[in-house]
C-alpha cells in the first residue's frame, strides 16, 4: 500500500504531564526503499497494496472483548472508529482514508484467531490499540503475516517478546512491580487475588518482584474464576490469611479486571470484623466509576493504593483525547476518557499516525510500517509517555522483556472517595522488573 506524503500533526495537546523532549527521529532513506526490493524477489508484502500511484485507504484492525461475562473493553474499538472518522475529516493519512476494522475476541482463544486472520484477509496494515488475553492464539496468526502489533494492552508476556509487537507501556509487569513496591513498606501479608487462568498465572512473580525488592515477603497467590459471579469464598479466604495477629495489617490485592468489582462487592460483607485489611490493585481493575459504585469515602477501596501507567485523566496532556470524544464519540458511553484501554487506543494510534508520516511518499504497507518502527524511529505522545522506541537490546531484555520500553508507572490512591495521585510523576520500574522472576 502507497501514501502520500502526509499532513503533519502535532502530539495531543496541552502541557506535557512529564518534562521529556518529545520528538520524531527521521526514517533512514535505506529504509524507504528496501521494501521494493522485497516486493520483487518475494511476491506481495502482506498487508501491503497496489504501486506509487494507489490512494486507497490505509486499513488498520483493532480489537477487544465485548458482551462476554469477564472483562470487556468495548471502549477501545469505539474509540479507533472515532479516531478514524477525525482523521478523514480532516483529509485522511497523506490523503487517504483511514479504514478502521474492529472485532470481537469475545475473551476466547478461537475468536481471537479469527480476529488475526481477519487482519491478514482484510490487508491490514497493522492491529492498533488492542486488548486480548489470548497471545498464543493470535500472535502466530500475525507473525506469519508480519502484520504488526501496536500498542496492545499487555495483558501477556508475549507482547514484550514477540518482534512484531511495539507496546506504548509496561502493562501487567510495570503496574504489578509498581505496585508491590509501594505496599512493601505499609502492609503486612499481602494476598493476589487473580484470575485462574493462563494470563492470571504471569500475575504473582511479577508482584512479588516490587514486594521482595522492598524487603517484604513474598504474597500468597488465591486464585479465582474470572467469570464469577460472587467471591463470597475467596473473601473469606483472604480475610482468615490476613488478620492473623500480625504488628501491621494485610492488604489484599484483587486483580480480576472487570470482576474486581464484584470481588469487591463481597469482600465489603466479609471484612466487617476485620477493619484493618487494606485494599490495592491496578488500573484496569479499578477507576473513579469503580469507587463510586462501591461507596466512595465510606467504600473498600478508601485508602487503597491503584498503579496506573499514565498520568491522571485531569493531566492537560489528555486534552487531544477528550477533544476526539467530544467532538466525535459524544453520547457514546464505552468511550470514556478515563478508561485504561481507551487511553491506551489513544496513544496507539499516535504512534501509528507518525509511523506513516514517517514513510513520506513510500509504500504504507505492513511490511513498511514495521521496519520503520525496527529502524529507529523514536515517537512522541505530547508526556503521556516516555518517547518510544524499540529494539531488542532494552535494559529488560536480560529478563524476557525485550519489547518492554516504558516501565513508568504512577501511583494514585483513594483518598476521600477521590483517586488522586499518591506520589508527583512516574516512578520507573525497569529495576524492579530486572529483578522478577518470570521464568
Amino acid at each position: 500500500m502507497t501514501g502520500r506524503r502526509p499532513i503533519r500533526s502535532t502530539s495531543p495537546d496541552g502541557p506535557r504531564g512529564r518534562s521529556r523532549a518529545t520528538r520524531t527521529a527521521a526514517l533512514s532513506a535505506g529504509a524507504l526503499v528496501a521494501c521494493a526490493s522485497l516486493v520483487a524477489g518475494c511476491g506481495v508484502v502482506p498487508g501491503a497494496r497496489g504501486g506509487s500511484g494507489d490512494d486507497g485507504p490505509i486499513t488498520v484492525m483493532t480489537w477487544a472483548p465485548q458482551d462476554t461475562g469477564a472483562t470487556n473493553k468495548p471502549g477501545m474499538p469505539a474509540l479507533a472508529q472515532a479516531y478514524a472518522r477525525s482523521v478523514n475529516a480532516q483529509g485522511g493519512l497523506g490523503g487517504r482514508k483511514l479504514n478502521v476494522l474492529t472485532c470481537n475476541d469475545h475473551n476466547d482463544s478461537v475468536d481471537a484467531a479469527k480476529c488475526a486472520r481477519r487482519a491478514v484477509k482484510e490487508n491490514a496494515v497493522a492491529v492498533v490499540g488492542s486488548y486480548s488475553q489470548h497471545a498464543d492464539s493470535f500472535f502466530p496468526v500475525l507473525e506469519g503475516a508480519r502484520i504488526p502489533y501496536i500498542g496492545g494492552y499487555g495483558l501477556t508476556n508475549t507482547e514484550f517478546t514477540s518482534g512484531l509487537s511495539y507496546p506504548v507501556n509496561g502493562g501487567q509487569p510495570a503496574l504489578l512491580a509498581g505496585l508491590g513496591s509501594a505496599l512493601a513498606d505499609s502492609c503486612g501479608p499481602v494476598t493476589l487475588v487473580r484470575p485462574d487462568t493462563i494470563a492470571g498465572d504471569q500475575l504473582p512473580p511479577l508482584l512479588d518482584s516490587g514486594l521482595v525488592s522492598g524487603g517484604h515477603e513474598r504474597s500468597h497467590d488465591q486464585r479465582a474464576a474470572e467469570d464469577a459471579t460472587s467471591y463470597d469464598d475467596q473473601s473469606e479466604q483472604a480475610l482468615a490469611r490476613e488478620g492473623t495477629g500480625r504488628a501491621e495489617a494485610g492488604c489484599v490485592v484483587p486483580v480480576l479486571g472487570d470482576r474486581t468489582g464484584t470481588f469487591m462487592d463481597s469482600f465489603r460483607r466479609a471484612r466487617e470484623d476485620h477493619p484493618g485489611v487494606r485494599t490495592a490493585t491496578v488500573l484496569g481493575s479499578v477507576d473513579q466509576t469503580t469507587v463510586n459504585a462501591s461507596g466512595g469515602a465510606s467504600g473498600p477501596y478508601e485508602g487503597a493504593y491503584v498503579t496506573g501507567w499514565y498520568p491522571s485523566v485531569g493531566d492537560p496532556a489528555w486534552d487531544g483525547l477528550k477533544k476526539l470524544i467530544k467532538e466525535q464519540a459524544f453520547g457514546d458511553n464505552d468511550v470514556d476518557a478515563a478508561d485504561a484501554g481507551v487511553q491506551t487506543t489513544w496513544i496507539a494510534y499516535t504512534v501509528f499516525r507518525q509511523v506513516v508520516e514517517s514513510l513520506g511518499d513510500g509504500e504504507v504497507g505492513a511490511d513498511t510500517v514495521r521496519r520503520a518502527l525496527d529502524d529507529g524511529l523514536e515517537v512522541g505522545t505530547g508526556g503521556l509517555t516516555p518517547d518510544l522506541r524499540w529494539t531488542f537490546a532494552g535494559k529488560l531484555a536480560s529478563v524476557g522483556f525485550p519489547r518492554l520500553v516504558n516501565a513508568e508507572v504512577t501511583l494514585q490512591i483513594v483518598r476521600e472517595g477521590r483517586l488522586v495521585s499518591a506520589r508527583e510523576g512516574a516512578v520507573d520500574t525497569t529495576r524492579t522488573l530486572q529483578s522478577a522472576d518470570v521464568a
